[in-house]
C-alpha cells in the first residue's frame, strides 16, 4: 500500500502544475455546475472532498455551503488548489494533507462527503468508502464520481493502457461495482447517472508527462482501432484533426440512513 501511495504522490506532483489546464475536463465549469446542481448542497452544510486533488469541485462547492475541507495525499496538488482558492477569494475552505484510507475525523462529522475521479487510483476501494461513510452524518449525502469501466471483455485492455499513461492508475470500476460499494455501507442510492466527457488524447498524455515512446505506443494502438484493428476499450474517434475519446463519468449520490435499519 505504501508503494502505491508513493506512486500516487509522484504522479500527481507531476500533474499538479497543469491539472487545471483548459485542455482537460477535470475543472471545466460546465461539468462542475452540473455536479453542483445534482448534489443540491445547503448553506448550512459542512462538506468534505476526499482525494480532492486541486479541489476544483470543493472550490465550486464553497459558494453553496458553510465550509469545505479538501483532503489529498499530494502536497503539490493541495498547494495549487489553495493558491487558486486564494485567487478566487474563497475564505471558507481548509486544505488538509491526509489519506483517504484513514480520514482524520470523528464519526458523523460532515453533511456532505464527495470524491471525484479518485477511486480508480485505490488498490482497496472498500476502505475509503468505509471511511467516507463513517464520517458522514446520518441523513447526509455521499457522492462518488469516477470513470466507468469499459465492457467486461475490454476492461483489462483499457486498464493496461491507462496504466501505461499513468502508473498510479489501478482499475476503473463498473457501475455494478460502484453500486455495490454503496450497498455494503448501507448508503441508499438516490441518483445514478452516466455522462460522456470528450477528451483529447494528446492533452490526456501531456498532463501526466507520459514519455514520448509510451505516447507513441498508445497513439499507435488508437490509430489501429480507428482503422478496424484490435479494440482498446477507449472507442477513439477523429475530431478537429486529432484523436479523441469519451470518458464515461458515473455520478452516484446516496444518503446515509438517519437510523440503522434492523
Amino acid at each position: 500500500m505504501k508503494q502505491m501511495e508513493e506512486r500516487i504522490k509522484r504522479s500527481f506532483s507531476v500533474q499538479a502544475e497543469n491539472f487545471e489546464s483548459p485542455a482537460m475536463s477535470f475543472s471545466k465549469q460546465e461539468y462542475l455546475q452540473e455536479t453542483l446542481k445534482a448534489v443540491g448542497a445547503r448553506k448550512t452544510d459542512l462538506a468534505l472532498e476526499v482525494a480532492a486533488g486541486t479541489c476544483a469541485c470543493g472550490r465550486a462547492l464553497a459558494d453553496q455551503v458553510q465550509h469545505v475541507v479538501c483532503l489529498d495525499l499530494t502536497p503539490a496538488m493541495l498547494a495549487e488548489g489553495k493558491k487558486e482558492a486564494e485567487r478566487q477569494g474563497k475564505t471558507n475552505m481548509t486544505f488538509l494533507l491526509g489519506n483517504a484510507m484513514e480520514l482524520p475525523f470523528l464519526p458523523d462529522s460532515f453533511d456532505l462527503v464527495i470524491s471525484r475521479l479518485a477511486f480508480h487510483h485505490f488498490p482497496d476501494v472498500r476502505r475509503p468508502m468505509q471511511e467516507m461513510a463513517r464520517v458522514l452524518k446520518p441523513g447526509g449525502k455521499l457522492v462518488l464520481i469516477d470513470m466507468e469501466a469499459a465492457e467486461e471483455h475490454l476492461r483489462q485492455t483499457e486498464d493496461a493502457i491507462e496504466t501505461l499513461r499513468d502508473a498510479s492508475h489501478v482499475k476503473n470500476l463498473s457501475r455494478e461495482e460502484m453500486l455495490h460499494l454503496f450497498e455494503e455501507e448501507k448508503i441508499e442510492v438516490e441518483q445514478c447517472t452516466s455522462t460522456k466527457i470528450p477528451v483529447s488524447l494528446d492533452a490526456w498524455m501531456q498532463l501526466t508527462k507520459t514519455p514520448q515512446n509510451v505516447q507513441s505506443e498508445i497513439q499507435k494502438r488508437m490509430r489501429e482501432e480507428l482503422e478496424g484493428g484490435a479494440k482498446t476499450g477507449f472507442s477513439p474517434y477523429q475530431a478537429g484533426g486529432s484523436i479523441r475519446f469519451d470518458q464515461r463519468w458515473l455520478f452516484l449520490l446516496g444518503r446515509k440512513p438517519r437510523q440503522e435499519k434492523p
